[in-house]
C-alpha cells in the first residue's frame, strides 16, 4: 500500500468509509485499509479480533 493511494478508513462517528480526501480526526477512524470494501467491514474485523483475544485471555488464565 503506498502512502497516497489506496487508503480507506472507517469513520466510527459517521458510520461511513472515508478517504484521504474526506477524513475525520484519527480518534474517529479505523484503518487504513487497502479497499473501500475492506474498510466497510472494519467493525466486523474488530469484533472478530476482540472475541479471539478474549478467548486467548481465558485460555491464558485457565478460565472456561
Amino acid at each position: 500500500m503506498s502512502d497516497s493511494v489506496g487508503r480507506f478508513y472507517w469513520c466510527i462517528q459517521h458510520n461511513r468509509v472515508e478517504t484521504d480526501a474526506n477524513l475525520c480526526p484519527a480518534k474517529h477512524r479505523i484503518g487504513p485499509f487497502a479497499s473501500a470494501e475492506d474498510a466497510s467491514h472494519a467493525l466486523e474485523k474488530v469484533q472478530e479480533r476482540n472475541e479471539s483475544w478474549e478467548a486467548e485471555d481465558k485460555r491464558w488464565t485457565g478460565e472456561r
